[in-house]
């Protein structure tokens, strides 16, 4: 009967070991890494950008670049460029105004910390300084737009 309880304590004091490990160090999915982390932000603003919304758009890049800026250049038909780049050390917050088909995410920085750029435009070139970034979404569900929140306050914190 003593080893029995000397058995059953052994087990117990065991087990409560190994539970506050757990609870602190796995939570629930494995760890993505940085290049992980750069495929899926990149994916998933590719997949939900709409560029409808502007007809003369002839092309358009969006990406997270290794170094974390966020970067968005619209070419349209008649050759002129807009640019946009923000380093994500100055994402503030994203809102989103929309349903699930078809909104804009706004990116916020704390000051006019995004970089605007035009080229090749009629009126002059344009270089100023912004504090958010609206880009035209559309099939965005909550748990991915939740999901791209936690990248990009990834790139800003642990991505440094």
């Amino acid at each position: 009967m003593l080893r029995s309880i000397f058995h059953r304590f052994k087990f117990a004091s065991l087990l409560l070991a190994i539970l506050p490990v757990c609870a602190f160090n796995y939570t629930g999915r494995p760890k993505m890494d940085e290049q992980q982390w750069l495929q899926w932000t990149n994916k998933c603003l590719n997949e939900c950008y709409d560029p409808s919304g502007e007809v003369k758009l002839k092309n358009w890049e969006l990406s997270v670049t290794p170094e974390h800026f966020v970067r968005l250049r619209k070419t349209f038909q008649h050759g002129m460029q807009e640019y946009y780049s923000m380093h994500l050390r100055m994402f503030n917050d994203l809102d989103y105004l929309g349903n699930v088909t078809h909104g804009i995410l706004w990116l916020k920085a704390d000051k006019d910390d995004i970089i605007v750029q035009t080229y090749e435009d009629p009126r002059g070139n344009v270089d100023s300084m912004a504090n958010v970034l609206a880009i035209p979404v559309k099939n965005l569900q909550p748990e991915r737009l939740d999901s791209l929140r936690t990248a990009l306050l990834h790139f800003k914190t642990d991505g440094l």
